[in-house]
């Protein structure tokens, strides 16, 4: 890590740590202030935005048109407020990546896997950078103290095999000579894994659910021997059977999931009191909102979820739409933190699944239909997918004597309770669950069309 990243590090994790503690007031007021001069700067600087936003400058956050990832990419270069960044330049860039390497000699540019369609590239100057490194270093803060920084235990990290994937880009820029650190990638075979991490003995495990719990797995049948003293998940849901299957193999309370987006960093984390992930929100202004962007209360999952990222000028980002299903808590942590929670993340709106209903329309299934069910199968991975002619149950490292017919009637019983006409369901033993190009393995998938969003209020 250069000094030129570390002090400036340092200084804004100092910062973070007085913001914790306001008041939902004084974060009200940060928000407000923050929102206040990124939109005036945008307003400055970005032609997109002052056509996205003609009439509206003096209109409150939530009337606001929403950006889409398809509206953000068509208007790329007017979006952004540089005037020498060019998407074709920038794409470029992402073909000669392979470390550490600056899009114009000061741009750190990450991209999304484009597995919802088109991908998406965001770009971040030097003080933004720092603020997302800053991101990945406050959750582990959380846990260690502030004297945590450069953390002194050995890390290994299992990242995306993709250059300009964000777990990979920040993973190089934080590399110190004052602790170990060592990456294995998510498509490495697993037994390549095992005897590196059996080498390097990491005392803080970073990776997937789906390869940590791989992993669990490996310890639990003795061919894995590390004493990691915390394992963070993330970029995939983390079920509740997950988390139960990697405290087995390593210790309650040592599981930490992170919620992190390409857009913004890491966004949100547990706490050792493992209430929910906190929300950044001194960092992002969130909305959790239905299909027709309407705010969702806590208790209730809502559709998608709008994020206005503070504290990026080169690439505004104003009710940007993920399409992460999460759901709002109505308590606050008793660590004395006010960020509000969100206790469960269901995932992509794009994966979870949708069938006709018996009684006519559509029913949407939650994916804790699934998860009760494929949760106590004796199975090393397992994924659901979703297909034009049924349902495809992937099942990898599960015993000969495990009945495929069971588990087909027993999805199907679940899927009649409620309210579905049932489609073809169908057992496939695997080798492997294959991984997308990041090396990420969903738990449910869908690979029916998607259906084409409403037009934005400007896509030019």
């Amino acid at each position: 890590m250069k000094l030129t990243i570390y002090f400036p590090l340092l200084s804004t994790l100092r910062r973070w740590r007085r913001q914790e503690r306001w008041t939902r007031e004084q974060l009200q007021e940060r928000q407000t202030e923050a929102l206040r001069r990124l939109r005036e700067y945008a307003y400055a600087h970005s032609p997109f935005y002052r056509r996205f936003h003609r009439g509206l400058e003096g209109r409150p956050l939530h009337e606001l048109p929403v950006l889409t990832k398809a509206t953000m990419m068509e208007n790329f270069d007017g979006l952004v407020t540089d005037r020498a960044i060019h998407l074709t330049d920038v794409e470029s860039h992402l073909t000669t990546l392979s470390g550490n390497e600056r899009f114009l000699g000061r741009y750190w540019v990450n991209g999304t896997s484009g597995s919802t369609g088109r991908r998406g590239l965001f770009l971040f100057n030097h003080s933004e950078w720092v603020t997302v490194l800053a991101s990945f270093i406050r959750a582990y803060e959380w846990l260690e103290g502030p004297s945590s920084l450069p953390p002194r235990k050995s890390i290994v990290a299992i990242v995306s095999p993709t250059p300009w994937h964000m777990s990979r880009r920040a993973g190089v820029t934080l590399e110190t000579r004052w602790a170990p650190a060592y990456r294995l990638f998510a498509s490495d075979p697993l037994e390549t894994m095992v005897l590196r991490l059996n080498v390097w003995q990491p005392q803080i495990l970073g990776a997937y659910p789906s390869i940590a719990r791989m992993l669990a797995n490996e310890q639990l049948a003795g061919r894995l021997s590390i004493a990691p003293k915390y394992v963070f998940t993330g970029a995939e849901v983390l079920t509740v059977d997950t988390r139960r299957h990697i405290e087995a193999a390593w210790g309650e309370g040592r599981v930490f999931d992170v919620y992190g987006a390409t857009e913004g960093g890491v966004i949100a984390a547990e706490c050792v009191h493992h209430s929910g992930l906190h929300l950044f929100e001194d960092q992002v202004i969130f909305e959790v909102v239905d299909q027709d962007n309407r705010p969702v209360p806590p208790g209730k999952y809502g559709e998608k979820l709008l994020i206005t990222v503070l504290f990026n000028r080169t690439q505004p980002l104003i009710r940007y739409e993920l399409s992460d299903s999460v759901r709002l808590s109505d308590r606050q942590c008793s660590c004395g933190r006010t960020f509000a929670l969100i206790t469960n993340v269901q995932g992509r709106m794009e994966d979870i699944l949708r069938f006709p209903a018996a009684a006519g329309g559509e029913v949407v299934i939650n994916p804790v239909i699934f998860d009760q069910i494929m949760d106590r199968v004796p199975a090393g991975e397992w994924q659901v997918v979703q297909e034009t002619d049924g349902v495809r149950i992937l099942l990898s490292g599960t015993p000969e004597s495990f009945s495929d017919e069971r588990l087909e009637d027993d999805l199907r019983r679940a899927l009649m309770a409620e309210g579905v006409l049932v489609p073809p369901i169908r057992v496939h033993r695997v080798p492997a669950i294959p991984r997308s190009v990041t090396g990420k393995a969903p738990l449910i998938k869908s690979n029916l069309p998607h259906k084409s969003p409403a037009p934005d209020a400007l896509s030019s």
